[in-house]
C-alpha cells in the first residue's frame, strides 16, 4: 500500500493537479472569508464553513477523477489488477494519497484562525472539531468520487458525474425530509460546525466512506475477473 501511496502522492506534487486543487481551494475560502469578516462581521473560525463543503463539492472531482479512469485510459490498469499488491492495498493507497492533499488544504485553512485571533477571540476547542467533521466529510465525499472513478476511463465524464452525484447528495435530502437523517452535510452542520464530537456522527461519517471504499474494491475485483 506504502508503494502505491508514494506513487499517487508524487503524481499530485509533481504535475499541477495537486496545487491547482489547493489553490482554488484557499482561493475560495479566503473570498469567503473575506466576506464574511467585512461584510458579516463574522469572527468565529467555524463559520467559514458553513459553505466551505459546497465549495469543495465542485473541486473535490479534481482529486479523485484521475484515480482509477487515467489507470483504464493509459492501459496501465491490467498491470495494476495483476500486480502481486492486493486490490485493497492499490485502493487505500491511491485515497490515503487524495486524503493527504486534503489534509494539506485543510490544514492551511487554520491561518484564518490566527487571523481572527487578531480581531476577537475564536474558540480553539470549536475551531478543531469543525476541522475534524469537515476532513471526515470530504472523506466520506472523496470516496464517492473514487468509486466513480473506479467504474469509467474517461476522466471529464468522471468529474461530471461525481459533481452531479454529490448535488444530488445535498439536494434530495433537503427535498425529502425523511432522508435528513442521513444527509451528511446535516450530521456536520448540527454537530462538529458546533463544536460538539459526536461520536455517532463520527461513526456514521466512516462507515460511510468505508462502504464506498469497499465498492471500489468490488468494481476492481469484478473487473479482474473478467480479464
Amino acid at each position: 500500500m506504502f508503494a502505491i501511496y508514494k506513487k499517487e502522492l508524487k503524481n499530485y506534487i509533481y504535475t499541477p493537479i495537486g496545487y491547482v486543487f489547493i489553490g482554488l481551494f484557499l482561493l475560495i475560502l479566503s473570498v469567503m472569508f473575506y466576506g464574511g469578516i467585512f461584510s458579516y462581521k463574522y469572527l468565529n473560525f467555524e463559520y467559514l464553513f458553513y459553505d466551505g463543503i459546497t465549495v469543495l463539492l465542485f473541486i473535490l472531482p479534481l482529486l479523485t477523477m484521475r484515480l482509477f479512469s487515467e489507470e483504464r485510459k493509459n492501459g496501465t490498469e491490467q498491470l495494476l489488477l495483476t500486480s502481486p499488491r492486493s486490490l485493497t492495498s492499490i485502493v487505500l493507497g491511491k485515497f490515503f494519497a487524495a486524503a493527504t492533499i486534503l489534509l494539506i488544504s485543510e490544514g492551511l485553512t487554520f491561518m484564518y484562525f490566527f487571523i481572527l485571533k487578531y480581531f476577537g477571540d475564536p474558540s480553539l476547542p470549536v475551531a478543531l472539531v469543525t476541522l475534524l467533521g469537515f476532513f471526515l466529510l470530504s472523506l466520506a465525499y472523496l470516496s464517492v468520487g473514487m468509486f466513480i472513478s473506479s467504474i469509467t476511463e474517461n476522466q471529464i465524464i468522471a468529474a461530471v458525474a461525481t459533481v452531479g452525484v454529490y448535488i444530488f447528495m445535498v439536494l434530495v435530502p433537503q427535498l425529502v425530509g425523511e432522508l435528513e437523517s442521513i444527509w451528511l452535510i446535516y450530521f456536520f452542520e448540527s454537530t462538529f460546525i458546533e463544536g460538539i464530537l459526536a461520536l455517532d456522527n463520527v461513526i456514521l461519517m466512516c462507515v460511510f466512506t468505508i462502504i464506498f471504499i469497499l465498492l471500489t474494491i468490488m468494481m476492481l475485483q469484478k473487473r479482474k475477473n473478467l480479464k
